[in-house]
């Protein structure tokens, strides 16, 4: 017993053609992911590990992992190293000095806010008790 399979197999057939027409008329870029299946479609697979070999070997691949948080690697002039370390600690300790200063600025608009909802709070329970005296 043999089991039929429809897929749809890059290359100018009267399904593609039919879902590339479909796809401009819905959607143009849809239309145009299909002309691209459609004629290059059997090269995507090879595309796709050409570029990550590509990736793989790529010195920004190292550059972007290092990016991550660890530390720089040496270029192995001593003195620029040294150097680069120092200003990296200072702007690092400077940055902390912000974030510091920030959280300060930030609790005392947060102390401003609930004093002038405490202010406005009391006025309002004022008029309200004002208001109910007059009345009994």
């Amino acid at each position: 017993m043999t089991t039929a399979c429809s897929s749809i197999r890059p290359g100018w057939s009267p399904v593609t053609i039919g879902l590339m027409v479909l796809g401009f008329v819905a959607f143009w870029p849809l239309g145009l992911a299909m002309l691209a299946y459609i004629l290059w479609g059997d090269h995507f697979h090879r595309m796709k590990n050409d570029v990550v070999s590509e990736w793989r070997s790529s010195p920004m691949r190292d550059a972007m992992h290092n990016m991550g948080g660890a530390a720089a690697p040496r270029t192995g002039n001593v003195a620029f190293d040294d150097y680069r370390e120092k200003e990296l600690k200072r702007l690092e300790e400077e940055r902390a000095k912000l974030n510091k200063m920030r959280d300060e600025f930030d609790d005392f608009l947060r102390e401003l806010r609930r004093a002038k909802d405490q202010d406005e709070f009391d006025r309002f329970m004022n008029a309200r008790n004002a208001g109910s005296s007059g009345q009994a």
